[in-house]
């Protein structure tokens, strides 16, 4: 077990003790489990944990090829998985577009305030005036009967064919700079050019959020391929960290979302 948990932070043991859980149900009883939906981080650790297993395996689904949230399907080595294992709906808002504007927050906020737990959810998605979100369909009906309205506008759900979701339209700048440490108020000051004293009380506020979970150390350590966001100022990912320049200072590669 121990081998397993040294890839991964300590604030992720959790996570794989249930991980681990999941793929000794599927070998034990043949037979399959869905989770729910996983931001990207969670899809890295369960392709770790199940690994390269034999008579395990696992597949991700968010709807489409480019979501970012999926759902996860591990499975007995000899079953064949079906677009329907994955058991997820597309619902578009529809509202009066022509008079009020609406944001991500306030339509994931909607659905929380509903008594919905976030992971029931992948991606929510819109462009000019459309707006769409993936969910697990066993909450669709619900959905249905109790969702009506985002902030103080007045909506309506209609349920598409999952190949209509909008396509993720991701404008990416690769930034190549130099930190004195990876502590994240040092790397993050770095990528979006602020200072320590303007990002540090971000941190501290829940601002900040490292592989999708908040994190209010500013000298919490970040790694390669940590993804970093900053409400207000978007999100990036440590794509590589290639040791010291002469000066003793850390070289570090970013894709930063623009």
């Amino acid at each position: 077990m121990e081998h397993i948990y040294q890839h991964f932070r300590k604030d992720e043991q959790q996570f794989i003790d249930q991980v681990i859980e999941w793929k000794e149900n599927v070998l034990n009883q043949y037979s399959p489990k869905l989770t729910d939906f996983l931001d990207p981080r969670e899809q890295e650790i369960v392709s770790s944990v199940v690994g390269e297993h034999l008579d395990v395996k696992v597949t991700f689904s968010g709807g489409v090829e480019d979501a970012e949230r999926k759902r996860a399907f591990l499975y007995p080595d000899f079953y064949e998985t079906t677009k329907d294992d994955f058991q997820l709906t597309l619902f578009e808002v529809q509202y009066a577009s022509k008079f009020i504007t609406l944001q991500h927050r306030q339509v994931l906020g909607s659905l929380m305030s509903l008594g919905l737990k976030r992971n029931k959810f992948g991606d929510i998605r819109f462009y000019n005036e459309s707006i769409q979100f993936i969910c697990a369909s066993e909450i669709s009906d619900y959905l249905r009967a109790n969702f009506f309205e985002v902030g103080r506008a007045k909506i309506t759900l209609n349920e598409l064919d999952i190949n209509q979701f909008i396509p993720h339209r991701e404008n990416v700048q690769e930034v190549v700079t130099t930190v004195s440490s990876l502590r994240l108020d040092v790397v993050g000051a770095a990528i979006y050019n602020l200072s320590r004293q303007t990002i540090q009380p971000l941190i501290t506020s829940g601002l900040v959020k490292v592989n999708w979970k908040v994190v209010d150390s500013v000298s919490f350590e970040c790694r390669e391929g940590d993804t970093i966001s900053i409400r207000g100022y978007g999100r990036s990912k440590v794509t590589s960290i290639e040791g010291r320049t002469k000066k003793d200072r850390i070289r570090i590669v970013v894709s930063k979302q623009k």
